[in-house]
């Protein structure tokens, strides 16, 4: 096999060989699924019944070398090999003039990493997944109880079809960077995006700037390739001839590989994870539970009567025991606000939990409600309560709980503290201006 035909044979600089050797070995560290637990992952799925949380998190990879979580240390540790790697190589390989060849096949490699990064996200906005519709706990929180990450993904997920272009956005640029000839402009289109993504990250304090520098590194590597030729055609508005260097399959299987390997990638990437990620989002929306809630019971209510230790407490503005209103969500999660402090829980790297005990997203980046997973024991009307909020793993509540009327539940059990309750609670006939919005298009709104 012939692998390829260079245009051009000229000899690279002493200096251009030297860094093509750092960035050879500083890429392939970068790209190439070196973690063990990685691999562990990948033959532990259940192929057959392919979940699209595992499809995503295939995407999702990045190397950690030094740290279990993104962190730019890894980066360095990757650069430090490269260094060592440089260094010997250099000493090793005095012959060879330039190295076109290693240079096609590592853009390859990192426009395909590139590619499936790109694309794992893009499914998740494009079937408006990553940001959803506020639940009715969220759209109960004041302003000021959200942080400035959480106020963010509300503001996206109020926007599904703004939400599903971004997606879009992101899909089409990893698709361009599947061939050769619009490998630049899907690059350039992503250094753009996700650089927009960045600074969003460090604006709105996320968690997700190491991952999304990281996709926008490798969008610079393939735009470097034609940087100056793009230069002299927009800046100096010169002829320009386009960098080509083409492989040659002499051999038919060879020619067959290649599409079949492509066709692999796209059935697999884009059809199978698109797919799997349409059915989830009418589904299993992986942010909130699955679980389903009391029958008939969502919405918000007053807390018409409280008692602690069959003292009733009064509405009061500042007792930290009384709560204030409680939300019962259509799945299985129940948010009690009050005055009691929250330590706050952050959700801020992209994870698509499979259980629900792992779906935070409700309660991650909020203050001034603590929020409660139930089961129900239909037999004896009791309502077990366990607090999600991982800083207070330990605090249970169990609730016999009567349903009065359709819009009135009454509660009658201990607090975490084996304190007795007594509480009342009658629904609210609460109308919201975003839900209402959607319903009534073009038209007046009452509220």
């Amino acid at each position: 096999m012939n692998q390829s035909t260079p245009v051009d044979l000229t000899p690279w600089k002493e200096y251009e060989k030297i860094l093509f050797r750092f960035f050879f070995i500083y890429f392939l560290i970068q790209v190439l699924p070196l973690d063990w637990s990685y691999l562990a992952n990948l033959f532990s799925f259940g192929w057959l019944g392919l979940h699209y949380g595992d499809i995503f998190h295939l995407t999702r990879y990045s190397p950690k070398l030094f740290t279990a979580d993104d962190s730019f240390y890894n980066w360095a540790i990757a650069a430090l090999v490269a260094l060592i790697g440089v260094a010997v190589w250099t000493v090793a390989d005095q012959r060879s003039k330039e190295y076109n060849k290693l240079y096609f096949w590592l853009r390859v490699l990192v426009r395909y990493r590139l590619a499936i990064g790109i694309i794992g996200y893009g499914m998740i906005k494009l079937f408006p997944l990553q940001a959803p519709f506020p639940s009715i706990s969220n759209l109960n929180t004041h302003y000021g109880d959200l942080s400035s990450w959480k106020i963010f993904s509300m503001s996206l997920g109020i926007v599904p079809g703004y939400q599903s272009f971004l997606g879009l956005v992101e899909i089409v640029a990893g698709l361009l960077l599947l061939y050769r000839k619009t490998a630049t402009i899907g690059a350039f289109i992503i250094a753009i995006f996700t650089g927009n993504v960045f600074m969003s990250n460090l604006a709105y304090e996320g968690g997700e700037h190491v991952y999304s520098l990281y996709l926008i590194s490798l969008a610079l590597f393939i735009l470097a390739y034609d940087a100056i030729g793009l230069y002299r055609l927009f800046g100096e508005e010169k002829a320009v001839v386009p960098k080509r260097y083409n492989p040659v399959f002499t051999a038919a299987w060879q020619q067959t590989g290649r599409y079949a390997a492509k066709a692999a990638f796209l059935l697999f990437f884009v059809v199978v994870y698109g797919f799997t990620t349409y059915s989830g989002a009418r589904e299993d929306r992986y942010q909130f539970p699955n679980t389903p809630g009391l029958a008939g019971a969502a919405g918000i209510y007053d807390v018409a009567e409280f008692s602690i230790n069959n003292q009733v407490l009064p509405h009061s503005a500042t007792d930290p025991v009384r709560w204030k209103d409680v939300v019962f969500e259509e799945w299985a999660t129940i948010s009690i606000r009050s005055n009691r402090p929250v330590s706050l829980e952050h959700a801020l790297v992209e994870q698509v939990a499979a259980k629900d005990e792992e779906r935070i997203y409700e309660l991650a980046g909020s203050a001034g409600r603590h929020y409660y997973q139930y089961s129900i024991d239909t037999q004896q009307n009791k309502l077990l309560l366990q607090n999600k909020n991982i800083n207070y793993a330990g605090e249970k509540l169990v609730f016999q709980f009567t349903r009065t009327s359709k819009d009135q539940i009454v509660l009658n059990g201990v607090s975490e503290r084996n304190d007795s309750l007594h509480v009342v609670l009658n629904r609210i006939p609460k109308k919201y201006l975003l839900i209402e919005a959607e319903k009534g298009r073009n038209k007046p709104i009452k509220l």
